[in-house]
Formats: structure tokens, C-alpha cells, sequence
């Protein structure tokens, strides 16, 4: 056996029987396959008829024998090997075509339905090229076809030179750098084979040679590389849900002890046994004993290889959930955090989108996704991680990887939390730290201020009652008393805020309360033209600190309304019950407040009146939560400002 014959032995029992086991692992798992599943294996099916009609010619050629004896059979392979080559790259452009779109993550368009329906024109030709081969004296399928072999060699080196583009294209969108160079390779290797066929078939070099024999071989043994790619997207999106590596390990190995085997050990075997004259299979029994003794190591060193080769996209996976788990500790802000791991896992396994959404926050079924996967922590469900991706992108390995991802951003979301808790926490802290020096200051500046004031105010209003003076300063005494009560009411308010205490009065019905506020200012809001209205929906009976409480808060909102509203306003004091708490509200018509100074109005001192404290809001905050409830601003529609109190029954 030549060094040609065992090439070709060898090189086309692998083309046939590779994809054949790949074929039965599909039947024996009953596994369904989707469109460009389909597509690959039959590309698979047509690389088997190929192989095996060439493995017939030579297994023909090697045993010898009467032509008329193979004409059948001959002829049979021919048809087979003519009917798979030609459908072989037909279905080689179709899959690259998906392929293509795969990679912008897009269905496809008109034309590239088209240019799929356009590359099958070629297998119209079987109906001339078929009926050709069974008529007339046998004879060898390039011989019989010559006519035919030019342009469809010209149809090949097109159909490479698209696909080796098509590699190009696809490895610039790629996001692994081992995929890029994976799909590189394949794009130089399908190049290479366009040269070989376009040397061989196309320009016929090397006719009637032996070099020309090896030229072709090597020519018709290159669509192998087309098993390499349909390898390739196996393990890589796991078309088919097979796993071939062992398969590869296997085949690989045999194919490299068959080599040595009939070229090696044969060949010195017959020479030693010639030249020296040793008896016949002894050393040929001793070489074999050496190669037994190195297919240990020789299959040890086929799995590593195979191993490092498909160990990089697993190694990609666990980086993605490495980064994915440091990153949760260098964010403060939990949307930071969550914003860092959607495009991180995006990019990382070329999915479309992926939105993480807590409990609460969205309706999931507003958001697209393809498919979810539930965030928990010790069996307390967070919220949900939403994908979007192609089907072909959502291979069981990654979503084995989004489930334990999935984990791992529980993880993050509750350590970001904590974070963020403690920094509330420090800023809480401080924030009171701060408060209680500025009550302390206030409370000592109000008790140093109000008993000149009152002294003030009495000195005024005796000077007012001396008709003389009256007559001659009125204006003046009149403006010193209105100006010590307005001092007078700033320095309650700051001794209001500085207390530790909250103010304790007798227990009264919620009702009740709301009418003795409005009688309080009713005066006030006719001398400004302001209609005071209440809409009394609940009667809740209220204890001594709630009452206290909330007599100062609605008095202080209904002064601030007082202020707001311009003559010919109304202000409303409501009073009902909202699910399990009481609510009161008090409602103007005013300007309203502008969103600029909305998160600003809690914070002590801060004011937008030339001759205000600021403290009016921040005692009425206090004082709710002096009594258990809140307060807050409800954004009002039209004009005007809503602030309600709220406690819990």
C-alpha cells in the first residue's frame, strides 16, 4: 500500500465515519433540532455521501477486480459522491447566510431569502449530470463529467471565497477573542481549499502525475474542514445537544495508529525482513509491542489537547461570574450595580439584553425577554434576571451559566444593600449629630431672645395707650407689636424644634381637631381673603401625643398654605381613612411647589420666604414621627400643594 492509497484510506473512512456517529448519537437521544440544525446536519449527511463514494473508488482500486464486477457499485458511488458534493456547498451557503444574521441578532431579509433560494440553482444540474454517469462504458467521475468539471469548480471557489467572507464578517462582531481566532482560521482554511480546487479540478495541474494524484486527494479530503466547523458549532451552541469531544479523541486516535500502522510498521516490517533476512512478523510483532506500549501517553497527550480546545468557552463562562460576584463590592448604589452586571452578561455571552428586576419594581410582562431566571437568597426571592437572545444563542451551557449567575447577583444585591443601608445609617447618624447642636443653639438663642421680646411688646402696647403719643407714633407702635409677635412665633418654632419632648395635649377626635385648627385661623384666612373648607370623611379617636402632634403639624401647614395662597383661594382640610391608616391633608390653591426645591423642603432652615425660619416642614416631620406616622408631599395635577399626614391605626 502506497503512501497515497493510505491517505486516502484513511482520510476518506473518517469524512464518512465521523458524521455517521454523530448521526446515530442524534437518533439514540431523540433530540429535536430547530431550522439551521437541520441545516448543519444535513451538510453532515452530504459530507458522508461524499466521503463514502470516494472510500468505494478506493477500496475498489485496492482489492482490484473485474470492472464489470464494480460497475454498479462504481456507478452508485459516483451518483451518491456528484449528488452530495453539489448540494454540499449549496447548504454551505445557506447556513453562512443564517449565520450572518445570527451575529446582528436579526431574522432574515428579502434578499437574503433570495440569494438562499439562488444557491441551490446548481443542484438543477443533477437532472443533466446524473443520466450521464449510467450511460454508456464505465468510466471515472471527472473523466465522465469533464465537461462539467471547469464550471463547477468555478461554483466551488465562489461558494469558499463567500463563506471565508462571511467568517471574516462574523469574526469582527464576535466578542470572544477565541472565537475571533477560531473563525480566522476557518476563513484561511476554506481559502486554502478554494486554491487546492482551483489548482486541481479548475486549472488541472499535475495531470496524469503523481503529484497530481496527491493534488486532488488532498483537494477532495479538504471538505473535512467543513466537519471541523459543524464541530465547532456543536460544542459551541451545542446544535444537536451533542457532545463530540470524546468522539474527536477517539477518532483521532485511531486514525493516527491505523497511519502507523499500515505505513509504518508495515513498510519496515517487509524492508527489515528483505534486507537482513529476519523471520517473517517479528519485527513487525515488535513494533507493535512499542506502539501498544506509546498509545498510552500518545492518547493522554490527544485528550489535553482536546481538552485545552474546548475548556476555553467554560473558562469563559466561570470569568463572567467571577466579575460578576467582584463588582458587587465596588458599588455604592445598587443601580449602578445592577446597570454594570446587565451589560457585562450581555456582552459577555452575546445575548441581546439583560434586565435584572427586583420585587416590585416592573410589571415583567412589560419588559421582552426570552427567557427568566429567579434571583433569591436563602430561599427569599429577590426579584427576576430577564434575557433576551436569540434561540441559538440560549444553548443549555449558558443557560446553565444564567442560572448560576442568577445566584450570584442575590449575592451582590444583598451585599450592595447592606451597603447601602450602612451608608444611610452614617449619614442618619451625622444628620442628627448636626440637628441636635443646631436645636441646642436654637433652644439657647430662643430663651435669650424671648424675654426681651415680651418686654418689647409690653413697653409698646403701654406707650399705646397714652393718647398723645398714640396720636403721634400709632403707625410706629403698631408695626413694634405686629414685629415682636412674628419674632415671638419664629422663636416658639425654633423652641418647638430644639425640644426632645413631643408636646402632650388631652386626647380628641380626629374630627374635632380639624375644626379647632380651622377656628384657630379662620380670622386669619377672611383678613386675607382665603376660604378655609374641610372634608371630614373619619372620626378616629386620638391619644394625647398623636393629638399634640398633629394639632402642630396641621397647624404649621395651614399657616404655610396661608402664606402661599393668593386672595380669592381656598384651603381644604380633609380628613379619612386609607386602608389601615388615618389621613389628614391639607390642600391650597396656590403656586405649588417647584420640583428644584421639593427634596429640599424636609431640611431645617431652609426656605424660600425672605423673612421665613425654614422650620415650619421640618416640626411638622418631627412631630409625625414623634407619633408614629409620616408626612409627606403629594404631587398635585393643577396648582397648588398637598401635604398629608399619616398614622397608623
Amino acid at each position: 500500500m502506497t503512501l497515497l492509497e493510505a491517505l486516502q484510506l484513511i482520510g476518506y473512512s473518517l469524512g464518512a465515519v465521523l458524521p455517521l456517529w454523530m448521526g446515530y448519537l442524534l437518533f439514540r437521544q431523540r433530540l429535536g433540532v430547530v431550522a439551521i440544525q437541520k441545516l448543519l446536519l444535513g451538510r453532515g449527511v452530504c459530507m458522508v455521501g461524499w466521503h463514502a463514494g470516494n472510500l468505494v473508488i478506493t477500496l475498489r482500486s485496492l482489492l482490484g477486480g473485474d470492472v464489470v464486477r464494480w460497475d454498479f457499485a462504481l456507478r452508485l458511488a459516483n451518483t451518491v459522491a456528484v449528488f452530495s458534493i453539489t448540494a454540499c456547498y449549496s447548504l454551505l451557503l445557506h447556513v453562512h447566510i443564517h449565520l450572518w444574521a445570527s451575529s446582528q441578532s436579526r431574522e432574515l431579509t428579502r434578499i437574503e431569502r433570495v440569494r438562499i433560494y439562488l444557491s441551490y440553482i446548481p443542484c438543477l444540474f443533477l437532472g443533466i449530470v446524473v443520466p450521464r454517469i449510467w450511460t454508456g462504458p464505465y468510466q471515472p467521475m471527472i473523466a465522465k463529467l469533464s465537461i462539467y468539471v471547469l464550471p463547477f469548480a468555478a461554483w466551488i471557489v465562489y461558494s469558499l471565497g463567500v463563506v471565508a467572507i462571511t467568517e471574516l464578517l462574523v469574526a469582527q462582531r464576535a466578542t470572544s477573542t477565541s472565537e475571533r481566532r477560531i473563525l480566522r482560521t476557518l476563513a484561511g482554511s476554506f481559502v486554502a481549499i478554494a486554491i487546492l480546487i482551483l489548482a486541481s479540478l479548475g486549472l488541472g495541474l499535475g495531470k496524469g502525475t503523481i503529484a497530481g494524484q496527491y493534488l486532488q486527494t488532498f483537494a477532495n479530503l479538504g471538505s473535512l474542514l467543513p466537519s471541523a466547523l459543524l464541530a465547532y458549532y456543536i460544542y459551541r451552541y451545542r446544535y444537536l445537544e451533542l457532545i463530540i469531544k470524546e468522539s474527536l479523541i477517539v477518532a483521532t486516535f485511531a486514525a493516527v495508529v491505523l497511519a502507523v500502522y499500515v505505513y509504518g510498521i508495515r513498510r519496515i516490517g517487509d524492508w527489515a525482513n528483505a534486507r537482513y533476512g529476519l523471520r517473517a512478523g517479528v519485527v513487525e510483532a515488535i513494533l507493535i509491542l512499542a506502539l501498544t506500549l506509546l498509545a498510552a501517553p500518545l492518547r493522554g497527550w490527544f485528550e489535553k489537547s482536546f481538552r485545552s480546545l474546548f475548556e476555553r468557552e467554560t473558562a469563559l463562562y466561570r470569568d463572567v461570574v467571577a466579575r460578576i460576584a467582584a463588582n458587587s463590592g465596588r458599588h455604592t448604589k445598587l443601580s449602578e450595580l445592577l446597570a454594570s452586571i446587565e451589560s457585562q452578561t450581555a456582552s459577555a455571552l452575546s445575548l441581546r439584553r439583560v434586565t435584572i428586576v427586583l420585587d416590585g419594581d416592573e410589571d415583567l410582562s412589560q419588559i421582552p425577554h426570552t427567557a427568566s431566571y429567579p434571583i433569591a437568597r436563602e430561599d427569599r426571592k429577590l426579584g427576576q434576571l430577564l434575557v433576551e437572545a436569540s434561540k441559538s444563542a440560549l444553548t443549555p451551557d449558558v443557560s446553565a451559566v444564567l442560572e448560576v449567575l442568577a445566584g450570584q447577583i442575590g449575592i451582590a444585591i444583598e451585599d450592595c444593600r447592606l451597603v447601602e443601608d450602612n451608608i444611610q445609617l452614617e449619614r442618619k447618624l451625622a444628620e442628627g449629630e448636626r440637628l441636635a447642636a443646631l436645636g441646642q443653639m436654637a433652644a439657647t438663642v430662643a430663651h435669650e431672645v424671648k424675654n426681651p421680646l415680651s418686654a418689647i411688646k409690653s413697653i409698646a402696647q403701654v406707650m399705646s395707650e397714652d393718647e398723645q403719643l398714640k396720636a403721634q407714633h400709632a403707625r410706629d407702635l403698631n408695626l413694634i407689636v405686629g414685629e415682636t409677635d412674628r419674632l415671638s412665633k419664629s422663636v416658639t418654632q425654633l423652641l418647638s424644634f430644639a425640644s426632645k419632648k413631643p408636646p402632650a395635649a388631652m386626647p380628641a377626635r380626629s374630627d374635632e381637631l380639624v375644626r379647632s385648627v380651622i377656628g384657630l385661623f379662620r380670622a386669619d384666612a377672611a383678613e386675607r381673603q382665603i376660604e378655609l373648607r374641610s372634608s371630614i370623611d373619619a372620626r378616629v379617636q386620638l391619644d394625647g401625643v398623636q393629638t399634640g402632634a398633629i394639632r402642630d403639624a396641621l397647624s404649621n401647614l395651614v399657616l404655610n398654605a396661608l402664606q402661599a395662597t393668593p386672595a380669592g383661594g381656598s384651603i381644604t382640610l380633609e380628613c379619612a381613612k386609607d386602608d389601615s391608616e388615618t389621613v389628614l391633608a391639607v390642600s391650597d390653591t396656590g403656586p405649588g411647589i417647584s420640583p428644584e426645591v421639593r427634596a429640599k423642603i424636609w431640611e431645617p432652615f431652609f426656605t424660600t420666604r425672605q423673612r421665613g425660619t425654614g422650620l415650619g416642614l421640618a416640626i411638622v416631620r418631627k412631630r409625625m414621627e414623634e407619633a408614629g406616622g409620616s408626612a409627606r408631599l403629594v404631587s398635585q395635577n393643577g396648582r397648588g400643594a398637598r401635604f398629608e399626614l399619616r398614622l397608623p391605626k
